[in-house]
């Protein structure tokens, strides 16, 4: 009897080229883990930590930079990376 695979690997997912992402600054730490992130032209984005760095346990604080992936239908950001 063959087993599935329990944990999927995430280095066999290929990155997805479409995804808009843009380096930003934590301006303010909102509830919920949330965060308001300041862009170079003036925009502000609420965005949210990315399961990876969830699971990592990485902390952002205000003031960091970070990489934000961007929804493309215009809803919360992702914070994907710690600059």
């Amino acid at each position: 009897m063959k087993y599935k695979r329990r944990f999927n690997n995430y280095k066999d997912k290929e990155p997805e080229d479409d995804v808009e992402i843009r380096n930003g600054r934590v301006i303010e730490a909102l509830p919920g883990a949330l965060f308001r992130i300041g862009f170079d032209d003036n925009t502000n984005l609420i965005s949210y930590i990315g399961g990876r760095m969830r699971v990592n346990k990485i902390k952002v604080f205000v003031g960091d930079r970070v990489a934000v992936q961007i929804d493309e239908y215009g809803g919360k950001g992702r914070v994907v990376k710690r600059l």
